[in-house]
């Protein structure tokens, strides 16, 4: 990684490595932020920089500020302008992961919330590559840990003190042997992956949980279902599953930002399928490729080119 990185902190355009909070810092202490996950694919060919549905997590995550009561004074026109700025001057020549954050920057002692405590705005961009093999595929079991509640932590907002329950579901998997893990709701259920929403096929058909079994209502997710009907004729069933069902599906495969399209191959120590990749999910895993990467003109309007420019800034 580039030890010239620029960020945006406190209404600024710094250092990377210059961007810091204090420990007092509220959402350091009670994790009280509110984030997104951005990917940007790197076209050597179009020398561009394509930034995949930048304007749905822009929304997204003024949305679900709302969950913590944070206020932003950046206006998504203002967030969307800051994030192309802030690729221009750091000028990618690879995929790149980026994340804005809401995050209450009070420095005081005290788990409260509400609009008299100040937030912030923070930007950063890394160099990324893929998050899993996903040309090898995962072995995965249902974990201990459940996905938290709607009405404890709602999974639908990306609040940054949720994530210790997908640290302790992805610690404890990696620990026993396992690739990543599933996790269910409290009522038996499958909910999604560690952080990635979950898709089975049956009989030709996708399956996928409701977004009322505590996941993230993911731009990803939205992505798939879009892309299955409308470039493979696929239809979705969006609708509660059993634990059991993941066993007996014919294909798994987990997706989210980070994740893309990731074939699941075992569950439990079961094989699912004939444990190799198969024709849905790699038919969908190159079609979500493509897209991203700006080779499908259909769908160039999820697309947000940033041109390679000639120097560094």
């Amino acid at each position: 990684m580039k030890d010239n990185l620029v960020a945006f902190f406190e209404d600024n355009f710094v250092g990377l490595n210059d961007a810091k909070v204090s420990i007092m810092c509220h959402a350091f202490m009670y994790g009280t932020a509110i984030f997104e996950g951005i990917r940007g694919y790197y076209n050597s060919s179009h020398d561009t920089v394509y930034l995949f549905r930048l304007n749905e997590h822009i929304q997204r995550l003024l949305e679900n500020i709302k969950i913590l009561r944070l206020e932003v004074k950046y206006t998504q026109n203002d967030i969307y302008q800051l994030i192309v700025d802030l690729v221009n001057k750091n000028n990618p020549k690879e995929d790149i992961y980026i994340r804005p954050s809401v995050y209450n920057s009070a420095k005081k002692i005290g788990p409260g919330l509400g609009t008299i405590n100040p937030s912030d705005l923070s930007i950063f961009m890394i160099p990324f590559g893929d998050y899993f093999n996903a040309n090898s595929g995962l072995k995965v079991h249902v974990s201990s840990w459940r996905r938290v509640e709607d009405n404890a932590i709602p999974a639908r907002g990306k609040i940054v003190g949720a994530y210790a329950n997908t640290a302790l579901a992805k610690g404890d998997a990696q620990a026993s042997g396992f690739d990543d893990c599933i996790v269910l709701t409290e009522s038996g259920h499958v909910s999604e992956g560690s952080a990635m929403n979950i898709f089975l096929v049956k009989h030709g058909k996708l399956i996928t949980s409701s977004i009322t079994d505590n996941i993230l209502e993911g731009i990803t997710r939205d992505t798939v279902i879009k892309l299955a009907k409308s470039e493979l004729n696929i239809e979705t069933i969006d609708r509660t599953i059993d634990r059991s069902e993941l066993y007996l599906a014919d294909e798994i495969f987990f997706c989210g930002t980070g994740a893309q399209i990731t074939p699941v191959l075992n569950v439990d120590n079961r094989k699912i399928g004939n444990e190799k990749v198969g024709l849905i999910t790699a038919r969908i895993q190159e079609q979500y490729l493509k897209t991203c990467r700006g080779e499908l003109n259909k769908f160039k309007d999820w697309l947000t080119p940033v041109k390679s420019t000639s120097q560094v800034h």
